[in-house]
């Protein structure tokens, strides 16, 4: 089968469209995409003979499935229909059908190592880059540069086109992206409209896609209609409210004031809530476009020395710093350093003693910082995590929830732990030297240092403050997770047993491999952290400001607006997790599975979500087993309810302690 077969013009469309830069598309509006999204489709569909086309109808020639999953749900709705119909009206009806057949397309690219698929939603070439032949001749080139090369020669060669080459102009035409791509000068674009009417199937398309564009009553769009507000009272008589449930408030809040509302609290600035599935889906596919991070970060950038830091980009500089630091947060990296971890651990384990009485909180964050620290900077800081982790704590009160006046963080204590952010710096720099790092494993600590001496300005010395200190103030995030994972094992009993069988199977012979850890054999344990994950997100909400005015589910959102997105009010939904209060570990199993799609959403959503899951996911969960293999633990005081503190992240109350009743198995390191 010849490259032009191997090809269908969706991919063709999508490959031209995307922008590798940003990992995302070229801005074209959502409808205008869509309609060029279907366009495709119908004349890949004309192109085998399934259908014809003039300007006047569309006919259905052949309605035997083609096996493609793009095109055949679009064959079928036009063999479903008995009236003829012109090719405007089959791309009109077919457009909401175009999110469909671009999560298919992407997919099949991504299966095909033509795309890499990474988190956030963010796609880029593959890095092992599937190579073809362009066309008879013997140049290579990646998928994308196939497609824009037969463009290019088309338009500035004057070679004759084939159909294929014809359509595909004319749909990126459409979209008016050609010129982003290529240099078009007047004499280009007298060229390309000469090609546009070289065809009839693809002039009939074009001229279709065009009136959709050009015509906003065919836009899906809603009279905007006034944002309901919630009234303080309601705010702060709700029981969720008063026990730190954030998901579980916002979810209460949007069934009775809908998907979007307003929240007035007191002293601080008026902000719009989004909850529920479909402003959830409308955040991680279109949120990139309309909302940003960096307005309401910058007084928080401003305490670390820095600006354009990582939480605060958007765009281009957020895809490309993503990806620049994406190999220190993978998962392949810890599991390469799988029992370095599990020793780092149960050093730490090494100074809990039978009777001793902790704070679960301190343990929480102290367990994952042990192996955090060392693997992903190569220090042992646990002299200073619990100062670094109370600055972080303090100033994301300050400056970003804006829960204390920003004097709270000038305070004396304040003043002494802004001076151990310098200090990381100086002990990670003294320990990065080429001569020290010769033969050791690379770490999060060299991907940073390398981005810095590559280019300066994109990242510089006033941010490495705040970059190198990054990675241990993950452990306050993911240990006040794991904290909220040890106490709902401890008040399940029968689930802790399960989960320690689990553990005490995995290391009976030593230390487990990854494909023991990762496997059958640790299936209960995985289930109850996605489960506590669902209850206890410590991240249940991020902020974001309207940096380009939009409507969502009918409501106008307006230019700089401060946004909450209530991502995790979904985990409180009965339509989307029936029982929601109910702890299931059952839901994550087939036929089940409700975790998959943007409903559950303990990691974020959209460009923002948190580049260190897969990550997180495996080493709490060898925190977790090593725990329950070593000790017996109980909470105290005895059967304590839980009550969350939900600022500045959600995590358990301070007063919750965590006691060692018995040492089951020594704690050896391999």
């Amino acid at each position: 089968m010849g490259v032009n077969n191997q090809l269908t013009l969706p991919d063709e469309l999508v490959l031209t469209l995307l922008n590798e830069e940003s990992g995302y598309f070229r801005q074209v509006p959502g409808w205008n995409l869509n309609c060029a999204i279907v366009g495709s489709a119908l004349a890949e569909l004309s192109l085998i003979s399934r259908i014809d086309t003039d300007t006047n109808s569309l006919i259905l020639l052949d309605k035997t499935p083609t096996g493609d999953p793009c095109l055949d749900p679009v064959l079928a709705e036009i063999a479903s229909e008995s009236t003829q119909r012109n090719t405007q009206y089959w791309i009109e009806r077919l457009a909401p059908q175009a999110e469909s057949i671009i999560d298919t397309t992407l997919d099949r690219l991504v299966q095909r190592k033509i795309l890499q698929h990474h988190d956030g939603d963010f796609w880029s070439l593959a890095q092992s880059a599937w190579t073809m032949g362009i066309h008879m001749g013997s140049e290579v080139g990646t998928a994308v540069e196939f497609v824009k090369t037969r463009i290019s020669k088309t338009i500035f060669n004057d070679e004759i086109p084939d159909p294929r080459d014809i359509i595909i102009i004319c749909l990126v035409e459409t979209c008016d992206v050609l010129r982003y791509i290529f240099e078009i000068d007047e004499e280009s674009e007298a060229r390309v409209n000469q090609i546009i009417k070289m065809d009839l199937i693809g002039r009939s398309i074009a001229d279709a896609v065009h009136e959709n564009i050009a015509r906003p009553s065919f836009r899906r769009t809603a009279l905007s209609t006034r944002i309901p507000v919630v009234p303080l009272r309601k705010l702060l008589r709700n029981e969720h409210a008063r026990s730190g449930n954030i998901p579980a408030l916002f979810a209460e809040l949007g069934q009775t004031y809908g998907p979007v509302f307003e929240i007035r609290p007191p002293f601080q600035e008026n902000m719009i809530v989004l909850v529920g599935p479909e402003t959830n889906h409308w955040v991680h596919r279109h949120g990139r476009n309309y909302l940003g991070a960096r307005d309401y970060m910058v007084e928080f950038e401003k305490l670390y020395g820095g600006s354009g830091l990582l939480p605060a980009l958007d765009g281009t500089d957020h895809f490309r710093y993503r990806k620049s630091v994406q190999p220190g947060y993978s998962r392949g990296r810890l599991e390469a350093q799988l029992d370095e971890c599990i020793d780092h651990t149960r050093l730490n384990l090494q100074t809990w003693g039978v009777g001793n009485k902790m704070s679960l909180l301190s343990a929480g964050r102290r367990l994952v910082n042990a192996a955090m620290s060392p693997l992903s900077v190569n220090l042992e800081t646990q002299d200073i995590i619990d100062d670094l982790c109370k600055y972080k704590a303090r100033a994301l009160q300050t400056h970003v929830a804006r829960t204390l006046p920003m004097f709270m963080a000038k305070t004396p204590s304040m003043k002494r732990r802004s001076k151990l952010i310098g200090e990381v710096t100086e002990r990670v720099l003294r320990v990065h030297t080429p001569a020290q790092r010769v033969g050791c494993p690379r770490n999060l600590a060299d991907e940073l240092l390398a981005m810095h001496t590559a280019d300066r300005q994109f990242l510089p010395e006033a941010n490495l403050s705040f970059v190198l200190s990054a990675p241990l103030l993950a452990a306050m995030y993911m240990g006040d997770q794991l904290s909220f994972v040890i106490y709902a094992m401890l008040s399940q009993p029968e689930l802790e047993r399960e989960i320690r069988a689990e553990a005490d199977a995995l290391f009976a012979n030593g230390n487990p491999d990854t494909k023991a850890l990762t496997g059958p054999a640790t299936d209960v344990t995985r289930r109850f952290i996605m489960e506590c994950l669902r209850l206890y997100p410590v991240v249940p909400m991020s902020i974001r400001n309207v940096m380009n005015a939009c409507i969502v589910e009918g409501f106008d959102l307006p230019l700089g607006s401060r946004i909450a997105v209530a991502t995790t009010a979904t985990h409180y939904m009965q339509d989307v997790f029936p029982e929601p209060f109910k702890f299931d570990i059952d839901r994550y199993r087939a036929p089940r599975k409700e975790h998959l799609g943007t409903s559950y959403a303990p990691y974020g959503l959209g460009t923002h979500t948190c580049l260190g899951a897969r990550w997180v996911e495996l080493h709490m969960a060898i925190d977790l087993l090593l725990l329950v293999h070593h000790f017996n633990l109980e909470i105290s005081p005895k059967n304590s309810k839980l009550k969350i503190n939900p600022f500045p992240s959600q995590s358990p109350r301070k007063k919750l302690k965590l006691v060692v009743t018995e040492q089951r198995n020594a704690l050896v390191a391999s």
